[in-house]
């Protein structure tokens, strides 16, 4: 029978998330952080960008003559002789992403880093340099929180050892029904884990089991996220999730490079899911694909470009913050600061609130008092540029119907004034209502939780 004071540490270890010295859950205060950044940066990226295929999954039910064309020729040929991570660093770092999540080793086995584990990866290539380490480096400098992507599969492994490449169709697909899986796996974790400083955010994209508890026990303050909290891929849940979730979206049709038949999405879509996303709680991990010669290819710099300007203006409303209690009124979604009664109201903007036009809003959720405050982020509503004597100041009125406000999209951000993006609206000092009908009843509104 245990002593009370053993009980004691026992239950407080559970409590924790550790039991027995093991760590079988991320921390509660780096849950936390996790959440106050929102918005990160996915890199796929891997030797067979250069044919322009789906990383990886190619290798997947392939001929035997494939699979060597592809271990053997490939790594060859790789030599991204523009990769710049410093440049793709300060690109995220305007776009507003605060963390990095970089492919260290896809389903194929082709490592990104200076490994001993295995033969197949970047410093047997015509580069020949440790590509991970300058990405981490990169990131850092700008203040950005690095994270690694992992596949306890191998593709690799699988081949060398005859076991059928795919993707978890037999038993010794999965590391804790394969000693020899776990051990290669291990040995790449205690690599990325002791060899590269502290890593803050760790991807498992397949069984986990029995290896996120070793990544723990090497770095106790790991977030890991896809193997311990929803990760919805190229899809968005209809309702906020409780707790820590990341929704993962390629800005095309593909993870990796894809240099035909690839349309992508427009900077609003991007900036709208990047709202709707925080508006339920959760992050964004957005993916680039960068080309075989390093550079970020030209539609997705653009983009992320169009989403910085908007960042620029807007990112108090997307850091730091918590879903409402209702994420949306009609087509106005809502954020909150995670430490004050201040909501951000992402107003839809382009034809439906042109620059320079005054617009009215009732939300009926929101209810004001003396001391609330009505502000547009980035835009002082003093002036319209060109336009004396305009009005442009916010007027704020707490009625029985909901608070109403009436501001003037002002803030100049084209050379047209055709800015298409949501303005935000910071509503200071501002509690719940509850929405009521005819019979002054409570009532059900779009959008609530």
């Amino acid at each position: 029978m245990k002593s009370p004071l053993a009980l004691v540490l026992a239950l407080s270890l559970t409590f924790s998330g550790i039991c027995y010295g093991q760590q079988t859950s991320n921390k509660p205060d780096r849950e936390q952080w996790f959440m106050d950044m929102g918005f990160g940066m996915f890199i796929h990226w891997s030797m067979d960008s250069q044919a322009g295929a789906v990383i990886s999954h190619s290798m997947a039910g392939a001929s035997d003559d494939y699979l060597e064309r592809f271990i053997n020729e490939l790594p060859a040929t790789f030599n991204p002789k523009k990769f710049d991570p410093e440049e793709w660093a300060i690109l995220a770092k305007l776009a507003g992403m605060k963390y990095v999540v970089f492919t260290s080793k896809h389903h194929s086995g082709f490592c990104m880093w200076d490994t001993k584990t295995s033969d197949f990866n970047i410093m047997n290539t015509a580069y020949n340099r440790d590509i991970m380490k300058e990405v981490l480096d990169a990131f850092r400098k700008q203040g950005i929180a690095v994270g690694l992507y992992f596949s306890p599969e191998d593709f690799h492994y699988f081949y060398k050892n005859n076991i059928p490449v795919g993707r978890l169709q037999n038993t010794l697909h999965y590391p804790a029904k394969n000693q020899g899986l776990m051990a290669h796996d291990k040995a790449q974790l205690k690599e990325l884990l002791t060899n590269y400083g502290k890593i803050d955010i760790f991807f498992f994209d397949g069984p986990e089991e029995g290896l996120k508890e070793y990544a723990w026990q090497l770095q106790p303050d790991l977030v890991v996220t896809r193997g311990q909290m929803q990760t919805p891929e190229q899809n968005l849940p209809d309702k906020p999730i409780p707790g820590p979730w990341e929704a993962c979206f390629t800005m095309g049709t593909d993870w990796q490079y894809k240099p035909t038949n690839d349309p992508h999405k427009s900077g609003t879509e991007i900036i709208n899911m990047l709202i709707e996303i925080r508006a339920k709680g959760g992050n964004l991990l957005l993916n680039i694909g960068p080309k075989p010669d390093g550079e970020i290819q030209i539609e997705q710099e653009a983009l992320l470009r169009e989403v910085a300007l908007w960042n620029l203006v807007n990112q108090e409303g997307i850091h730091n913050i918590r879903a409402w209690e209702i994420t949306k009124e009609g087509d106005i979604w809502f954020t909150k600061d995670k430490a004050k009664n201040t909501i951000y109201a992402f107003i839809p903007a382009g034809t439906e609130w042109k620059y320079g036009d005054r617009k009215e809003f009732v939300f009926k959720t929101l209810a004001g008092n003396d001391q609330t405050k009505v502000s547009i982020l980035g835009y002082a509503s003093e002036l319209v540029e060109y336009r004396p004597g305009y009005d442009s100041k916010i007027y704020t009125s707490n009625t029985s119907i909901g608070l109403v406000i009436s501001a003037v999209n002002g803030h100049r951000l084209y050379t047209n004034n055709q800015w298409p993006n949501p303005v935000v609206l910071k509503i200071e000092n501002v509690k719940y209502k509850p929405p009521v009908n005819a019979e002054g009843k409570k009532s059900s509104i779009d959008g609530a939780k």
